[in-house]
């Protein structure tokens, strides 16, 4: 670990193994700001106006990758986290903590490492309740991304109508969702969903068990994974995976089963992210099928982790 300044912030803890790196600010947080490869572009959003900050009186986005609670609700989920965070080492990576929310009582905590190997980052997201009543929630991982780029959802293999007789996906979609939008695609297997600095809010939520989602900046893929539990609760009518863009940035979210979270517990989200550089630009299924999807499912083989198709 590297404590170095960035981007008007003094104190933030840098982590690189030589060809990508990571900054995680300490001065506000638990944030990630920085995702990239060493001297390339960032790709997560930088939000102008945001950075260097702290002790707003409102809630900054800022960019870059942060834990919330789900399900979204004011003031609650826009408690304020623009005050300095704890930090310890840990092997290959810190730990970050944030002082219990004075509205939620719930706090927050990333264990972020970087695989001294492989560009692999592995996130561990904690939320502990530090108050006296059991709460409800979620933990909410959203990932901020820059400007200029598209996100791959694959979607579920498909069914012969005569051996599929009931629906197998969930959608969650809000007020504001826009499918004539054309920053989307939606494909046989994939959605295709683009940011562009003209267009503004459109979200959708989706159950998503094939365990990773894409998004590509020029020529640098990142892949973000994780898991969906059978069987379990998940918030905005039962999604673990939500995608909002806007004219500044497209995020793309997991979320955890719900949990009624009891004073002294705690409750963990893990995911998993690769990246990739040199990739050439995807447009079509078939773009995704022959690019994309085998880099991402690369992971399954390599981590044991069980690809769905």
């Amino acid at each position: 670990m590297q404590i170095i300044g960035y981007n008007g912030w003094g104190k933030n803890a840098r982590l690189s193994n030589g060809e990508m790196d990571l900054v995680i600010t300490l001065d506000v947080g638990p944030r990630i700001l920085r995702c990239g490869f060493v001297g390339g572009r960032n790709v997560f959003a930088e939000i102008d106006g945001q950075q260097g900050c702290e002790g707003e009186k409102e809630w900054m986005i800022r960019g870059g990758h942060r834990l919330w609670v789900a399900p979204e609700a004011k003031p609650q989920t826009y408690e304020l986290d623009n005050v300095p965070v704890e930090v310890e080492e840990i092997r290959n990576g810190v730990r970050t903590i944030q002082k219990p929310g004075s509205l939620t009582k719930i706090r927050k905590t990333m264990e972020i490492t970087l695989d001294p190997n492989r560009n692999r980052v592995r996130i561990e997201h904690i939320l502990r309740n530090t108050g006296r009543s059991a709460k409800t929630l979620s933990p909410w991982a959203l990932s901020v991304m820059a400007p200029g780029g598209k996100a791959f959802i694959p979607m579920p293999g498909k069914i012969p109508h005569t051996k599929c007789l009931t629906h197998n996906q969930e959608w969650s979609i809000w007020a504001y969702t826009d499918f004539s939008d054309p920053r989307w695609t939606i494909g046989s297997r994939y959605i295709i969903f683009r940011q562009d600095r003209r267009r503004g809010p459109n979200k959708l939520g989706i159950q998503h068990r094939e365990g990773w989602i894409a998004y590509q900046l020029r020529d640098v893929l990142f892949v973000k994974y994780f898991t969906m539990e059978d069987g379990r609760e998940y918030p905005d009518g039962g999604v673990n995976f939500e995608t909002f863009s806007n004219e500044q940035f497209l995020e793309l979210e997991s979320l955890g089963p719900m949990v009624v979270l009891k004073p002294g517990a705690e409750v963990r989200h893990e995911e998993v992210w690769r990246v990739f550089k040199g990739v050439p630009a995807c447009r079509t299924e078939s773009d995704i099928d022959r690019v994309i999807r085998p880099l991402a499912q690369s992971e399954f083989k390599a981590g044991g982790r069980k690809a769905r198709r």
